[in-house]
């Protein structure tokens, strides 16, 4: 976990100095490590943030790039992630149940973007699945992320 956390701390430098093509290399080496980290950590809390973070971080770098449509596809395919998860059996329950937990962040993101930002195709599919099931997340608030950016 600590090299996903040099790794992130690079790149949120890179991010405040406006160097986006760097920051978005180190961001998805994070990604890559989180997702590695993902099923092997022992802290799964600690274990899923990573993941969020990573995806969130890279959400918010290509709003920089006015690419928002991208940074949709990321906060899609982690709350997607989380959902998929939080329903696998051949997970252990304690990381099945930190997904659900973080999966009201997720979701909480994915409205937020779409009220500053529109739906895409994929946002909308996603919410509308959500609603039109009845099991959407209890959204609260974000907590205080460290290794985020936004």
């Amino acid at each position: 976990m600590q090299h996903w956390k040099r790794i992130t701390e690079t790149a949120n430098a890179c991010f405040v100095r406006g160097e986006l093509i760097d920051a978005r290399e180190h961001y998805l080496q994070a990604l890559a490590w989180a997702q590695v980290l993902l099923e092997r950590w022992p802290d799964v809390d600690e274990a899923v943030a990573a993941c969020v973070i990573s995806h969130h971080n890279l959400a918010d770098l290509h709003l920089q790039l006015h690419q928002p449509e991208e940074s949709a596809e990321y906060l899609c395919a982690i709350h997607e992630r989380l959902l998929r998860a939080a329903e696998d059996p051949r997970l252990p329950s304690a990381l099945r149940e930190a997904a659900l937990r973080h999966a009201s962040k997720t979701y909480a993101e994915l409205l937020g973007f779409t009220r500053q930002h529109g739906e895409y195709p994929r946002t909308h599919r996603l919410l509308c699945s959500a609603a039109d099931t009845d099991v959407a997340p209890v959204v609260t608030q974000p907590d205080n992320l460290p290794y985020g950016v936004h």
